[in-house]
């Protein structure tokens, strides 16, 4: 099993809490959103890591004209290169229904944000997205306004279109964005759709959180969803799905955010740890909540949260300077 390494200590004066994580499509660089939730006051923003591991501040989110905050999570370049960003405004909760959670389209010149475009909104939490040919996928991790019998947790995936914009989420399943659901069946942690992947093939991959359960979406020809099914679920070598990735070779690395651990899964869905780290203040290169992995310059980089403690969870506070790690492959 290997052990991490710091890859990277981020700037306590705009970085407390990095997640999703992106490859500029012209420098290369390593672009990572950090919504700060640690501490709102450092404004949600987006950093961007040359090729030397020089870390600086490239452009600060539009806020929410309610809120007044932005809390970027996940992010994904369009193939004209703007940037899609996930605004999870979940924690706001909702007001006359209405929850604040936005999916962004960013146009970025330079260092400077030139064209901003609300692509949907009233989004309850959203958290990934990844883009596929014409469309960008987002996931969902919490859908309260549906009620299941069991009296579980649903969430989901929305399906876009790259040139859509102004669209009103509503949070139902009469949604005619939402593309597939997910029920996350332990009663302990109740937080459903959250890591996304495409591998070569075209198919989807979602982690459903709570489970520790990896689903594997296929399509039919039209784009409709074939199959939803749950492709890898070993809970002593996977307890939580966040981020994912997956390489040239199909196999598709996890972040474990409860166990402070990065799992792999091999292409016939077998499941290792791949490395795990106790808790810590992460500064000598520890996997510190790990939140999202992705392969950088034929190495791979862990974003570590660093904030959410309670059962189940290796972490049990949060502390500054933020941090990044890397494990070899």
């Amino acid at each position: 099993m290997p052990t991490s390494q710091l890859f990277a200590v981020l700037p306590e004066d705009f970085v407390t809490t990095p997640d999703a994580m992106g490859i500029h499509p012209e420098s290369g660089d390593l672009v990572v959103s950090c919504p700060n939730f640690a501490d709102q006051s450092r404004p949600g923003c987006l950093i961007r890591i040359d090729r030397d591991r020089n870390v600086s501040k490239w452009i600060e989110v539009p806020v929410h004209p309610d809120t007044g905050v932005a809390c970027p999570m996940g992010i994904a370049f369009g193939p004209d290169g703007d940037l899609y960003i996930c605004d999870n405004q979940g924690w706001s909760g909702s007001e006359n229904g209405k929850f604040k959670g936005r999916l962004l389209r960013l146009r970025i010149e330079g260092d400077q944000v030139v064209k901003t475009t609300v692509v949907a909104e009233d989004m309850e939490h959203p958290n990934g997205v990844r883009i596929r040919g014409s469309h960008m996928y987002v996931t969902q991790s919490t859908l309260n306004l549906v009620k299941d019998p069991t009296g579980l947790l649903l969430s989901c995936v929305y399906k876009f279109g790259l040139d859509e914009e102004g669209i009103q989420i509503t949070n139902t399943l009469a949604d005619p964005h939402m593309l597939t659901t997910f029920l996350t069946l332990n009663e302990n942690d109740q937080y459903g759709a959250d890591g996304i992947e495409f591998d070569s093939e075209g198919n989807l991959y979602v982690g459903n959180f709570g489970d520790g359960a990896v689903h594997k979406i296929t399509f039919h020809p039209d784009g409709s969803v074939k199959d939803n099914v749950v492709w890898a679920k070993n809970n002593e070598q996977l307890q939580t799905t966040d981020g994912m990735v997956m390489d040239s070779a199909g196999n598709l690395y996890v972040a474990d955010f409860s166990a402070n651990a990065i799992a792999k899964i091999y292409p016939d869905a077998t499941i290792e740890r791949y490395a795990v780290s106790p808790d810590s203040n992460g500064l000598k290169g520890e996997l510190n909540q790990p939140s999202e992995p992705i392969i950088w310059n034929g190495t791979l980089v862990i974003s570590c949260f660093d904030l959410v403690r309670g059962p189940g969870k290796v972490n049990t506070g949060h502390e500054l300077p933020a941090t990044l790690s890397e494990l070899s492959l």
